[in-house]
């Protein structure tokens, strides 16, 4: 019989990767510093398979097909962020098994051979596996493009996969990728939630799972936190079992959290606190963040989308915004909004009010990550001009 033998959880915070200025190294060390804790975890339980349960950024998955739940298959799990890509070979024998099974179950999951994975699992790649030879089955979950599955229903998920899990031969450790609170592309990004991390937390630590898989998606929009989805799926995996918090940083714009559920920690440390702190208090206003994009605004978000992929197509906008608008169909107001793409004076990392192209209909995260490689192309064009033009 099969056997979960590790149970772990982690933050994949992009800047792991780029380091910026705005951003405390030593948190940031911190953070790399828990993730290879888990990868000590891995060495110790000696599984033979890793299951990577994550979320998408607008990176894999977007308007042309939002999947609920998606399992990557084939013979590798093709990875790219920030320049770095990774292969990792995928266990095919467990992830058929594992496909097979949880439609049987009753989920309705989509199937890639060749989806390139985003930072969700790069991070785990990078920071966690760290060279492990450990094939991976790697699974989706949506977080950012609504409806979403609710907590009860990734759970109810996890549940299937330990049904797999326990029928099998194979050594499993499950690893979910994300949160805790932040708003990435959104007014309130330099404001996360750490209050509401701090009280979930305390409830992880004590194994109370159920205060959390009882929140709607609503109410995980409202902190930040909707990529705690893969944490509950987590939870079905393992049930009430309490963590280990290795490490929480409350970085200006994230709370970054590790936990290791399994193996216990030899010298685990008791649950911050007496009880756990009083329950968030919600606003329970619905969807704030991350809305359903509108369909009217389908064509402003797929050019947000196709920036991030076609390097021509970035080159044409920073030469003429107005052209690659009609190119595409926009109307006047996302025109408009379109110019601003360039205008580095309108930081989105600090703004009080949405983004001009936000307002006009734009995904904030598709936002975000389209106004980062747009914006970079830019500084590298002005940079080789200004470096010609000091040539004699």
């Amino acid at each position: 019989m099969g056997q979960l033998v590790a149970a772990l959880a982690t933050c994949h915070a992009p800047q792991l990767f780029t380091r910026p200025p705005t951003d405390d190294p030593a948190q940031l060390d911190a953070t790399a510093a828990a993730m290879h804790e888990l990868g000590k975890a891995l060495d110790e339980s000696k599984p033979d398979v890793l299951v990577i349960l994550g979320s998408d950024h607008l990176e894999t998955f977007f308007l042309s097909a939002v999947p609920t739940f998606a399992l990557i298959g084939g013979e590798n799990a093709n990875g790219a962020f920030v320049g770095r890509t990774y292969a990792i070979p995928i266990h095919q024998a467990f992830g058929e098994d594992l496909l097979d099974r949880l439609v049987a179950s009753g989920f309705d999951m989509v199937y890639s051979q060749d989806a390139v994975l985003g930072h969700a699992f790069t991070a785990i790649f990078e920071f966690v596996m760290e060279g492990r030879k450990i094939p991976i089955v790697p699974i989706f979950v949506n977080t950012y493009l609504p409806p979403l599955a609710s907590p009860r229903r990734c759970q109810a998920l996890g549940r299937a996969l330990r049904e797999v899990i326990d029928s099998r031969p194979e050594r499993v450790a499950v690893i979910a990728s994300g949160g805790l609170s932040h708003f990435p592309g959104t007014w309130k990004y330099p404001h996360p939630e750490f209050e509401f991390d701090h009280w979930a937390i305390a409830q992880m630590e004590r194994g109370n799972m159920e205060p959390l898989l009882n929140l709607t998606v609503q109410q995980l929009d409202e902190v930040g936190n909707t990529e705690l989805l893969s944490w509950m799926m987590l939870a079905g995996v393992m049930g009430n079992q309490p963590g280990d918090l290795l490490s929480y940083q409350p970085t200006w714009h994230h709370g970054h959290a590790v936990m290791q559920f399994l193996p216990r920690r030899k010298q685990a440390k008791a649950p911050t606190g007496e009880a756990p702190p009083p329950v968030f208090h919600f606003k329970n206003q619905g969807y704030e963040f991350y809305k359903h994009p509108s369909p009217s605004a389908y064509k402003l978000n797929k050019l947000l989308f196709d920036l991030r992929h076609k390097p021509k197509l970035r080159l044409n906008i920073l030469s003429n915004s107005d052209s690659v608008a009609a190119e595409y169909g926009l109307g006047a107001e996302e025109t408009k909004a379109l110019r601003t793409i360039t205008d580095e004076s309108i930081d989105m990392l600090q703004l009080k009010e949405p983004h001009p192209l936000v307002k006009a209909g734009a995904h904030p995260l598709g936002t975000l990550m389209s106004l980062v490689v747009v914006q970079a192309d830019a500084r590298r064009l002005r940079a080789e001009a200004a470096g010609k033009g000091t040539k004699t």
